[in-house]
């Protein structure tokens, strides 16, 4: 079974939807450029409180705006600021239960005269927390009640009947983002801190994990002895499965590494290698790492290196793990 081909265009019909869609990014290109100047004293005064707030950021939006709002709240969750939305319509029917004395209420309407929001206005202040409201309408009844009014007015939908939220919720998006940024700067939110909200996320697995959550250790290490025949050596190879074996001495410091290519280089030149020591075939300079470096950190050194494995030691270089590149694959740091 195929997929059903859309009809033809003409070429008029096919330059008319290109225009259009030119004209929609253009308009709200224009929107975007002006709301540059509503990064005013208002922004401020909005940061203050909700940098202040001991509770969390409760985000009230219906409709698009909602949406809007709903990305906004995830945006501050996951970067420092603790926040969650709330519709408006639940809210009337036992959610403002949601909506503690420590909390600070953010609503988002681009006329500022939703129903389902005005109609909490008075439980909100009763509840005596900061509304912030972000609308495109100075005079209108949530602007007026708000503690902060963000104004972010828009000159033009880019809906040609001038009615589906364009332009509006865009420039909602974009102050939304720029409140959460600025908020995120000044809680001096690293990027340790990112990854800890998003430990599934590819982010998240390259800054959190670290050699000693991924490395062989143990009875899993392969390693022998500088004075091993290179028979057994191979034999070790061969048992943990990792395409080569660490070389250590008594003491456990590591004298080198023996791999395929070692083995493969000594045939090479001819000697009769198997009863051979693996010192004398091994590589001594051979690339190490500590357990406390990041995996990807780990990643690019095998990279660059052109290597499949690296030996892991401590600060006095003993041997205590071995990590190789299909540990990095499995656990998806790539």
């Amino acid at each position: 079974m195929t997929d059903r081909e859309p009809p033809p265009l003409s070429v008029a019909d096919a330059a008319r939807l290109i225009r259009l869609g030119r004209a929609v990014i253009e308009i709200e290109t224009r929107a975007l450029a002006a709301l540059v100047e509503r990064v005013d004293d208002a922004f401020v005064a909005a940061a203050r409180h909700m940098l202040a707030c001991p509770g969390r950021i409760v985000v009230l939006g219906m409709g698009k705006s909602g949406h809007i709002g709903s990305k906004f709240a995830a945006t501050l969750a996951s970067t420092g600021t603790p926040a969650f939305f709330v519709h408006p319509g639940e809210a009337s029917h036992g959610d403002m239960g949601m909506i503690t004395a420590q909390d600070v209420v953010f609503a988002l309407s681009n006329s500022g005269e939703t129903d389902e929001l005005t109609i909490l206005v008075p439980l909100i202040k009763r509840l005596g927390v900061p509304l912030i409201a972000m609308t495109g309408n100075q005079r209108s009844t949530l602007a007026e009640a708000a503690t902060v009014h963000l104004y972010v007015p828009v000159e033009q939908e880019a809906c040609p009947l001038g009615l589906a939220p364009t332009s509006s919720t865009t420039a909602a998006l974009a102050m939304g983002d720029a409140l959460a940024v600025a908020l995120l700067e000044a809680r001096g939110f690293t990027q340790e801190d990112f990854a800890r909200s998003h430990p599934g996320g590819a982010l998240g697995r390259r800054l959190l994990l670290r050699i000693r959550d991924l490395m062989h250790q143990g009875p899993q290490m392969p390693v022998v002895r500088p004075a091993t025949p290179v028979v057994e050596a191979l034999l070790e190879m061969t048992r943990k499965g990792l395409g080569l074996t660490a070389v250590a001495g008594d003491d456990g410091r590591v004298q080198g590494v023996f791999t395929d290519g070692d083995l493969r280089r000594a045939l090479d030149r001819g000697a009769e290698v198997l009863h051979t020591p693996v010192a004398e075939v091994m590589t001594r300079q051979c690339k190490t790492v500590q357990v406390e470096m990041l995996a990807a950190e780990a990643l690019r050194i095998m990279q660059d290196s052109k290597i499949n494995a690296l030996l892991v030691v401590d600060p006095a270089h003993t041997l205590v793990g071995v990590l190789n590149m299909h540990d990095l694959l499995k656990a998806r740091v790539l």
